[in-house]
């Protein structure tokens, strides 16, 4: 399995428009952060997790040009705005999207053309597919929904084999805990250091991190307030580091 980190940031991405902070203006490419994505490539399979704003740029600069799945963990604009973008991949036949109801729902309201693309050439051909907490196949492979709290929207991170992806929570309901068992690799929100009401902190990562006890973790979903990458990372404990864009790792 090889996991690459399209995106690390968060809704306004970093640099923020407008923002001049040391963050913003740093040269280090570890503190420009596109809104979070992972794309995973297994069993010869090209799985997406999330679709947000930057993805036509995210592709393109890994040069990639097929995708089997899209995962969606919630319905809020940086992470399902893209899908219009997956016009060049889905042409020849529907591109599977899964998602809760909700979401489903919600894009139909934001984007109802794409529920009625079959036979124009110029929409993107999606084929929509309702999951709930249940695990499910995608061509072979096993995927493990995780019910997260994104304050109180219910939303789902996800585990593939031993890596799990865990973006725009609050809590994690304490009976998903042995899901997220014996983890190689853990990727998990820390939007910021100060308390923020639908998102956990750095602090509150680290105590999750802590009790999940995988061999590493990554932070993810962080904005400008966070600071700069170079010094997070001094300050984190061993086995957790900062995620940043472009990181890539193989299981």
């Amino acid at each position: 399995m090889k996991i690459t980190l399209l995106g690390s940031g968060t809704s306004g991405g970093v640099p923020e428009i407008g923002c001049r902070c040391r963050v913003c203006t740093s040269t280090d490419p570890c503190d420009n952060r596109l809104r979070t994505s992972a794309l995973i490539e297994t069993e010869g399979k090209n799985i997406l997790i999330d679709c947000g704003p930057d993805f036509r740029y995210q592709l393109l600069r890994n040069r990639v040009d097929r995708l089997d799945a899209v995962l969606l963990t919630h319905e809020h604009y940086d992470h399902t705005a893209g899908l219009d973008d997956l016009r060049p991949l889905c042409r020849e036949k529907e591109l599977d999207i899964y998602a809760e109801q909700n979401v489903i729902e919600a894009l139909r309201c934001h984007i109802p053309y794409v529920f009625t693309a079959k036979g124009n050439k110029h929409l993107p051909h999606l084929a929509f597919h309702t999951i709930n907490e249940e695990p499910f196949v995608i061509k072979d492979i096993k995927i493990m929904p995780i019910r997260l709290m994104h304050a109180s929207l219910p939303i789902l991170g996800y585990r593939m084999g031993n890596m799990a992806f865990l973006s725009d929570l609050k809590y994690i309901p304490e009976q998903e805990f042995t899901k997220l068992r014996k983890l190689d690799v853990l990727f998990i929100e820390a939007l910021r250091k100060e308390w923020h009401i639908s998102h956990e902190t750095l602090e509150d990562a680290l105590r999750n991190i802590e009790k999940i006890a995988p061999r590493q973790a990554y932070l993810i979903h962080m904005n400008h307030q966070m600071g700069l990458h170079a010094e997070l990372e001094k300050g984190l404990p061993p086995g957790v580091s900062p995620g940043y864009d472009q990181l890539m790792i193989e299981l």
